[in-house]
This record gives C-alpha cells, sequence and structure tokens, in this order.
C-alpha cells in the first residue's frame, strides 16, 4: 500500500509541474479517496486561456510524467476541440479547462465533498 501512495503523490507532483510549465491556470487537487463509489482517487483541475494552452498543457503534462515516471495516460477524451480535455492516469484524472467551459461545468462544486487543495500560482 504505502508504494502506491509514492508512486500516485509522485504522479501528482509531475502532473502539477507539467502544468506549471506551460503556465496552467486555476489548479486544484480534488482528493475523493473518502468518498463513496469513485472512479478514482484524485482529480486535478485546471484551466488554459485558449485551445492552444489547453492542448500545451496536456501535452507538457505527458511528456513530464513519462520523462519522470515512464508513464502514459490510461485515456484522453477531448483533444479535437480542445474546451474540457480529460487524461486519466487509473488513480489520477486530469481535467484541463477553457476558464468559460470550466465555470459552466463547475465540477469541484459537483464534488463539494471532496478535500480540496488549491495549488498557488508563482506567476
Amino acid at each position: 500500500m504505502a508504494i502506491k501512495e509514492i508512486n500516485t503523490d509522485a504522479l501528482i507532483t509531475s502532473i502539477i509541474g507539467g502544468i506549471e510549465d506551460v503556465k496552467g491556470n486555476e489548479i486544484n487537487i480534488l482528493d475523493l479517496r473518502k468518498i463513496e463509489n469513485t472512479v478514482c482517487d484524485y482529480f486535478i483541475v485546471c484551466e488554459g486561456n485558449s485551445n492552444t494552452q489547453v492542448n500545451a498543457i496536456v501535452s507538457s503534462v505527458q511528456k513530464k510524467v513519462s520523462k519522470e515516471l515512464k508513464d502514459k495516460p490510461w485515456h484522453i477524451e477531448g483533444e479535437d476541440n480542445a474546451e474540457w480535455v480529460l487524461m486519466d492516469y487509473v488513480n489520477v484524472v486530469v481535467h484541463v479547462f477553457q476558464k468559460h467551459i470550466r465555470e459552466y461545468y463547475d465540477i469541484e462544486s459537483l464534488w463539494g465533498d471532496a478535500k480540496t487543495t488549491k495549488i498557488e500560482s508563482n506567476l
């Protein structure tokens, strides 16, 4: 069990680094472990200012996780229009939004029971 936690922590750290490398905004980590019947342990939610930046965030996360942890997403959805891209790393699911789409779906409120950690940006 301890090895899984270390790997999950390393994955989260790597994902956040990938987001920050291309100046992704408003990064939140939602800890879903204490909520019953969830599909994963964590959501990482962030936003970009355009479809170009959303795609850059997705690409940066993939490259950083691949380089540091030799891991790749199990599945990716939404790259075609790049308004909401979901990257599934099994225990961690990354949601990369454009601001207006994030506000519309407001998944942080939908998962309001989750413990939320806001990552302070160095920008």
